[in-house]
């Protein structure tokens, strides 16, 4: 069981930055994937970027150059740094953590409670 606190989240102008935080507790996150998502009203939930226990990175064609996916396993964090923000960026942006087992090839997911990000003028 891995706990995920997010935060960072507030309420910015278009072209702007915010760097968002998730810090888990309970487990290390060593080999853990970790990831981004967020949900705007009256949408699903969306995958914005993901890193791999590897390091390895991806991000969702919407957000590429603008955002930044980064973990610090010594202090059980991860980070997304988001500039040149857009209104589409709105949204509450969730933490979230995958725990794979090789042998029986179960997944362990885990969530923050989120933290919202509101991209207005």
């Amino acid at each position: 069981q891995v706990q995920l606190v997010e935060s960072g989240g507030g309420l910015v102008q278009p072209g702007g930055s915010l760097r968002l935080s998730c810090a888990a507790s309970g487990s290390r996150i060593s080999f853990y994937d970790m990831g981004w998502y967020r949900q705007a009203p009256g949408k699903q939930r969306e995958l914005v970027t993901a890193i791999t226990s590897g390091g390895s990175t991806n991000y969702a064609d919407s957000v590429k150059g603008r955002f930044t996916i980064s973990r610090d396993n010594a202090k059980n964090t991860i980070y997304l740094q988001m500039n040149s923000l857009k209104p589409e960026d709105t949204g509450v942006y969730y933490c979230n953590a995958v725990f794979k087992l090789f042998v029986s090839r179960a997944e362990y997911e885990y969530w923050g409670q989120g933290t919202q990000v509101t991209v207005s003028s």
